[in-house]
């Protein structure tokens, strides 16, 4: 049997999304989160589906209508949920013998800090509704969120052991047995483990999503901080070395391509919010990348670009998202193409 974890930019059928809500921690600035939602479905749509879970799909449906978004891309799902973060609770799928299996991973979120009761139903939930079709799923003990995990469709996972190796997560498993139960799962071959990076304000206990990013032709996007004042100068600067001594399993280093700093944002509290250019998405024919009003947006969209030449770029206004400590790539899980019925 072969076994592997597909790239992101692999085709795909459609991306999971769970729609906002007042009973979740956006109630305090829904007015202006759900109009990114709007425009990140309405550019998602252009290029695959959108299957999307909301408790009450016909307040979602109306929205939706009102911004004049084709429906008929969107397979809606009355599903609850504590919150957004598709990436973290949303099905991984794997490709056995070249067919697409999901893998309903335990979420816990992020260490305990936040309720995720009703997130980790929500694969389970969608696979009883056939929104996956015949598509068989698998439930995994491990607790493994997707946005913790990189692929390169070819046997190598890029990770940090901030996430992977905390506490709060496995904490009965040592970091062999964490990469055999990643080779077992996942079909890995080759894990490579980044010890610095991180973000102020990130929940997530550094997501790899948020730091650094597999791309086509042995490429690596990462968050670089030229900044010498600002706090996470020292450990970015480490984690650039790091990813330099990286390599590939024919041995070869990596092309790295740095992402600009954006400008520190901050809440109504004074904490610092966790803004980067790393949490894109790649999908059909395109990426979508986030952008937070700040000079760096051009910068970012130019240097993704060149990791995906044959795609076109599109910046999604995403400064709303990171009042809730995430951003695009977050939101959202891709569908690997087979799936849908």
């Amino acid at each position: 049997m072969t076994l592997s974890l597909p790239a992101e930019w692999e085709p795909q059928d459609a991306v999971l999304l769970a729609w906002p809500h007042e009973e979740s921690d956006w109630l305090p600035c829904i007015d202006i989160v759900e109009p990114v939602f709007i425009n990140l479905i309405r550019e998602i749509i252009r290029f695959e589906k959108v299957v999307l879970v909301a408790p009450d799909i016909e307040d979602v449906r109306r929205k939706l209508s009102s911004a004049k978004i084709a429906l008929e891309q969107v397979r809606l799902y009355q599903i609850p949920t504590n919150d957004t973060w598709s990436r973290d609770f949303g099905p991984i799928t794997v490709l056995e013998d070249g067919r697409p299996k999901l893998l309903d991973f335990t979420f816990n979120g992020w260490g305990l800090k936040f309720p995720a009761d009703l997130d980790n139903q929500v694969t389970r939930r969608l696979h009883q509704a056939n929104a996956f079709g015949d598509t068989p799923m698998m439930t995994c003990g491990l607790a493994l969120e997707g946005g913790s995990i990189e692929s390169d469709g070819r046997g190598t996972l890029l990770t940090t052991s901030e996430c992977l190796l905390n506490a709060n997560r496995n904490p009965h498993l040592t970091r062999q047995q964490i990469e055999a139960s990643l080779s077992r799962l996942l079909g890995c071959r080759k894990v490579l483990w980044l010890e610095n990076g991180y973000l102020a304000g990130d929940d997530t206990d550094s997501h790899i999503d948020t730091l650094a990013r597999l791309c086509p032709q042995d490429t690596i996007l990462y968050v670089c901080c030229d900044d010498e004042e600002d706090e996470h100068y020292p450990a970015l600067q480490a984690m650039a070395a790091e990813l330099q001594a990286f390599r590939t399993i024919d041995g070869q280093p990596y092309r790295l391509i740095p992402l600009p700093w954006p400008q520190a944002r901050y809440d109504e509290e004074g904490y610092r919010l966790p803004a980067t250019y790393a949490n894109y998405l790649v999908i059909n024919q395109a990426v979508l990348v986030p952008t937070y009003n700040d000079p760096q947006d051009a910068h970012a969209l130019s240097a993704i670009g060149q990791a995906f030449p044959d795609r076109a770029i599109i910046g999604v206004h995403c400064l709303p998202l990171i009042l809730q400590h995430g951003s695009l790539h977050c939101v959202t899980m891709q569908l690997p193409k087979g799936i849908l019925p």
